[in-house]
């Protein structure tokens, strides 16, 4: 397969602005990064999915660059067509529109990301054209997505049924019809966001080969390159969380270490169903600020003036974007010992990990007062970003698996497809 100019569908529940967390932005920046790149990219997700949990009016489409087309797929009658596609597994009633469109396009790339309630594995059938699948989440093999069994503790065992239930979401009955391992027979390439997930899929049965690729971010700028810094925004020498307010994200583990700790602040950005109690568990104190919500241009001011970022997850997440957007701003990180976060803190030394309120402290104090100790691992950091999470290290590599996968694949795309990627080319 020639990936000189390619086009690609990318299949997702969410996408900007109809989007909750990191994977759809993951989604539109590869998208943007591909589109930078000459190749054409039509992006498909479901409206219905976001208004069924997002309360308030619906936000205005983003008009994206030249080469991204981006289709919000509707039913017709809201939720109901969300609740159908989680229950059966399939389009139900969007079928037929999204498979016109995948026909409209002839694309050479059919890319899925978290397709949970576009459509489930039925959707993975629709179109013809080169497959991928990325595993942003644990989808794969947890009905809950996420591996946090009973809404309480890691996911050390299935007990999938009495799980779903905790979460007061009906159980899936196409996962225990064959439909989900028959539907993996179409996709040519599966990715993981990190070793950590991979083997993980594995542990948890998942029988195909899994290639690691991992988030990234824009390039840095010439200010950035420079090393110059915007003003503090915030009065005191302060350590950073950032990141959905919920339990799993492991705050409560956090916020009583500043009751004691004088020497700097936990400054929190982000918002979720979490916010009050942990509110509650900071009591007042001065020591512990809560932001909210922080748009992304001006969150790089929080990273970049932090002593640290703290990432304290309790919860098997498949990678940790928000490290290497730290990384990005020359900010180390004080990591939770579990997950993909060892992986990604030791492929570069720029942090270090926890997994006591004790050595979290004893973390916290050398980083904000052993200024050597601290700017080693702030120069790693920033070094590590630019040779393995930047845009220019891991969107070649994207190219270079679709050209890996197209050449064990002797027909990878459609006939119309195959002669308009020629005319394009040409």
């Amino acid at each position: 397969m020639s990936a000189e100019s390619l086009r690609i569908a990318m299949l997702t529940t969410f996408y900007p602005p109809y989007n909750f967390g990191g994977d759809g932005i993951g989604i539109q920046r590869l998208s943007r990064a591909l589109a930078r790149r000459g190749h054409e990219v039509t992006v498909m997700h479901d409206v219905d999915a976001y208004n069924m949990l997002h309360s308030g009016t619906e936000p205005e489409p983003v008009e994206e660059a030249d080469g991204i087309e981006v289709v919000g797929v509707r039913s017709g009658v809201g939720p109901a067509s969300s609740l159908l596609n989680q229950q059966f597994g399939r389009p139900v009633l969007t079928g037929s529109r999204i498979k016109r469109e995948l026909a409209k396009g002839a694309f050479d790339v059919i890319h899925y990301n978290n397709v949970s309630l576009l459509g489930g594995p039925g959707l993975l059938s629709c179109g013809d054209a080169l497959k991928v699948y990325e595993a942003h989440e644990h989808w794969l093999v947890c009905p809950s997505h996420v591996l946090w069994r009973h809404n309480r503790e890691v996911c050390t065992g299935r007990e999938c049924v009495r799980c779903v239930l905790s979460y007061r979401r009906p159980p899936q009955a196409w996962r225990y019809t064959g439909l989900l391992e028959r539907s993996l027979d179409e996709i040519d390439l599966f990715i993981a966001k990190s070793e950590f997930s991979r083997e993980k899929h594995k542990e948890f049965g998942f029988s195909r080969d899994m290639t690691v690729l991992p988030y990234f971010l824009p390039d840095l700028d010439d200010a950035e390159r420079s090393g110059t810094k915007a003003e503090s925004p915030h009065d005191r020498p302060y350590f950073l969380f950032v990141g959905r307010l919920e339990r799993i994200k492991g705050l409560d583990d956090v916020i009583p270490v500043f009751e004691d700790y004088e020497g700097a602040d936990l400054v929190i950005a982000g918002d979720g169903t979490y916010a009050e109690h942990l509110k509650k568990l900071a009591g007042g104190n001065p020591r512990v600020r809560f932001v909210g919500r922080v748009p992304m241009d001006e969150l790089a001011r929080y990273y970049a003036s932090a002593i640290a970022l703290i990432t304290p997850s309790i919860c098997f997440e498949t990678f940790g974007i928000i490290l290497i957007e730290s990384f990005r701003q020359r900010t180390p990180v004080i990591a939770r010992r579990l997950g993909p976060f060892p992986e990604i803190v030791e492929a570069c030394d720029g942090g270090v990990l926890f997994e006591s309120p004790r050595e979290l402290v004893d973390a916290m104090e050398r980083m904000r007062t052993d200024t050597d100790y601290r700017e080693t691992c702030a120069a790693n950091a920033q070094r590590g970003f630019r040779k393995l999470w930047s845009e220019s290290a891991v969107v070649p590599r994207y190219v270079d698996l679709l050209n890996e996968a197209g050449q064990n694949r002797s027909n990878w795309a459609s006939p119309a497809s195959r002669k308009q990627h020629k005319e394009r080319i040409a």
